[in-house]
């Protein structure tokens, strides 16, 4: 029980970096202070957007790297690939540095291709933990990747709504956070046995829910995360959000809650006398089929 329960930590782990690792989603929101800063013009600009999209072509590097080292350094050195990338184009923008523009290049796509580790990174987790269902895992996982732009907007807005160059500083910090507090369940991976058929319905269950409450956190982020330039209304929102992507924490639990209490609490009573007795399920049934037939 405790190995499928925390098979379930490790999937909402996943969920988390897919969350927080979309970090080229947000490339709009300071490309315009990137290009003043550097005095580039759109042309060279647009090749830094698919520099970020390039360098997922060498996302393969990723495998590699897995069949050589575990999967919690895998993790880090994405983390690390993309506080690199994005962190010293964050101090080209403040001013701090200055690169020329095939660095800054080469750091966009040193950015991109850690989203593609981070995305093998979970793909590896899914299929291991979840080998009977590693479909509705992937699914479901990946869907996450789609609200980073949303969640990144909400927690720009509610640091400093009019600094561009915010959203570079979180795409190099909120994804080595967010590795650090995956950790603990991925380093605690369980060996798991069969699943039992009940096993298999019971997890379809819960992905059911999952699934359920991915779609609702989509619609909340869909509705609150624009036109919240008002920082007070930013957090709140933030909030809201971080509190349903840890919600899914709660959902196996109550589910295997659930299904304890029916095995164990649901039994029958006979009635003797004036009063009645708790009959196990099987001993009941072992003293039926004792009886002699009519």
């Amino acid at each position: 029980m405790a190995g499928q329960s925390r098979k379930w930590m490790i999937l909402v782990a996943t969920i988390w970096i897919q969350a927080f690792t979309g970090t080229n989603f947000d490339f709009s929101a300071y490309s315009s202070e990137l290009k003043s800063v550097l005095g580039i013009s759109q042309v060279q600009l647009n090749y830094l957007a698919v520099a970020s999209d390039l360098g997922k072509v060498f996302g393969w590097s990723s495998g590699l790297a897995l069949m050589h080292f575990p999967l919690w350094i895998v993790l880090f050195m994405a983390a690390f690939m993309g506080f690199i990338g994005y962190g010293f184009q964050w101090l080209v923008i403040r001013n701090v540095i200055a690169l020329p523009y095939i660095l800054v290049f080469l750091l966009c796509l040193l950015a991109g291709c850690s989203i593609c580790w981070f995305n093998t990174v979970c793909f590896v987790l899914c299929i291991q933990n979840f080998p009977a269902s590693r479909s509705l895992a992937l699914s479901l996982t990946v869907g996450f990747n789609g609200v980073s732009a949303a969640l990144y907007t909400l927690a720009g807005n509610a640091i400093d709504s009019s600094s561009d160059d915010i959203y570079l500083l979180l795409n190099a910090v909120v994804p080595l956070i967010t590795s650090i507090v995956a950790l603990l369940p991925i380093l605690r991976q369980p060996s798991l046995d069969p699943l039992s058929p009940d096993g298999v319905r019971r997890d379809s269950l819960i992905f059911l829910i999952l699934n359920f409450l991915a779609i609702l956190t989509g619609i909340y982020l869909l509705l609150f995360s624009s036109n919240t330039s008002n920082s007070t209304r930013a957090s709140l929102f933030l909030a809201g959000a971080i509190f349903l992507l840890m919600f899914p924490l709660c959902i196996p639990g109550v589910v295997y809650a659930r299904d304890w209490f029916h095995r164990n609490i649901h039994s029958s009573f006979r009635l003797q006398g004036s009063g009645f007795i708790l009959v196990d399920v099987d001993d009941l049934e072992l003293q039926k089929s004792s009886l002699p037939m009519r």
